[in-house]
């Protein structure tokens, strides 16, 4: 279980060029919401994901009808872990009715640059692209609990609002980014 770090709000986004599950390349323009963006480092191994994946797909869209737009992103070594391979990303989102973009980080860099720390990992940017969000979903781990405040919708809720997110924010919990041997 890793921990992601919730300092350094109001960076700006990094653009980055990613293969979709449908064949496109996304890039940051793409996915911009009017009022704000989430990009999500997700797998689909990670029992965290797959615990959280359903309430992942219903914020997504509830926070696409605020205007904040969302993409996923599988940062994983593929070699190494085989189940989050591309055509297995293709089922994951098609099992779970993905409505957003699901992209394939084959080098890494873009979760280096994001400094992306485990599976699920969210960041919220407001419209300027600015970073306000890096927190958890909300308080369920690996079982929903019931009433569970929802961090993520409430952060972007204020952004899209204000352009600013919560003074306080719970770091995301999941597994650990699987990073290919540097050679």
């Amino acid at each position: 279980m890793v921990l992601s770090t919730t300092n350094a709000i109001g960076w700006k986004a990094r653009d980055f060029a990613l293969k979709g599950i449908d064949g496109k390349t996304y890039s940051l323009s793409d996915v911009r919401g009017p009022k704000g963006t989430v990009v999500v480092f997700i797998c689909n191994h990670c029992p965290y994901v797959k615990a959280s994946i359903t309430r992942i797909v219903a914020e997504a869209k509830a926070l696409g009808e605020l205007g904040i737009g969302t993409i996923a992103i599988m940062p994983n070594d593929t070699e190494s872990y085989p189940e989050d391979s591309f055509d297995n990303m293709k089922a994951f989102a098609a099992k779970h009715r993905f409505t957003f973009p699901y992209v394939i980080d084959t080098t890494q860099e873009v979760a280096r640059t994001y400094d992306a720390q485990c599976t699920p990992d969210f960041f919220g940017f407001n419209a300027q692209d600015e970073l306000q969000y890096r927190g958890r979903l909300d308080a369920s781990r690996m079982t929903p609990v019931p009433n569970a405040r929802r961090d993520l919708f409430e952060a972007m809720k204020l952004v899209a609002e204000t352009g600013g997110g919560p003074k306080e924010q719970l770091p995301s919990m999941g597994c650990s980014i699987k990073w290919r041997p540097l050679s």
